[in-house]
């Protein structure tokens, strides 16, 4: 693969899709091929990030405060690690990134394009979006009981909101979308053809 510049790469989807699979399959490919690869995701470990997951189990931060923490996570990253990696020619590839807080938060009440215009006064578009599509039944077939019920965001309304959403991003230059109800393999294959072809 003759990947000449920095490219920054988002994998997004709804819960199911196997997002963390496949950016760990592609970061290992193109690795083998001798390009520089830092595989990273959102929210990040940082302390905001941090924040975040703690509040999955400690209890939800209201509407706003989660946006700002959001924010504040990403724009940390961009700052630390995307951008400096891009800039020197390297290939970050992310599990979630402004995407999902576009349908995530927006599933929650904010207007995603007010998410993505806070967003992108700071962020990168990415070079390609790479969207896994499946279906809602299916995917909570996959999910099944993670952690022994499923949360707000596994529930069938807010999946589908998230759902359309990403399929609502096909149109956009730098996005692709894989229906993700084939093999890994299958899947793999995909992912490598649209970056092979894109860069």
């Amino acid at each position: 693969m003759n990947i000449s510049q920095g490219k920054l790469i988002v994998i997004e989807g709804i819960d199911g899709t196997g997002k963390s699979t496949q950016a760990t399959m592609l970061a290992e490919a193109l690795r083998k091929d001798g390009h520089e690869v830092v595989q990273s995701y959102e929210p990040t470990n940082g302390p905001w990030g941090r924040k975040l997951r703690e509040s999955a189990t400690t209890g939800r931060l209201t509407i706003e405060d989660e946006l700002d923490y959001f924010l504040k996570d990403r724009r940390q990253h961009v700052e630390e690690l995307i951008t400096p990696t891009v800039a020197r020619g390297g290939i970050v590839i992310l599990d979630r990134y402004y995407f999902s807080s576009m349908a995530y938060q927006g599933a929650r009440g904010i207007d995603p394009a007010e998410i993505r215009e806070k967003n992108e006064a700071f962020a990168p578009k990415p070079d390609i979006l790479i969207i896994l599509d499946l279906s809602v039944d299916v995917a909570l077939d996959r999910i099944g009981v993670r952690d022994g019920e499923a949360n707000e965001f596994e529930k069938r309304e807010s999946l589908q909101f998230c759902r359309d959403l990403f399929l609502g991003l096909k149109d956009e230059s730098f996005a692709h979308v894989i229906n993700t109800d084939a093999t890994i393999e299958a899947i793999h294959r995909q992912v490598l053809e649209i970056v092979t072809a894109d860069c």
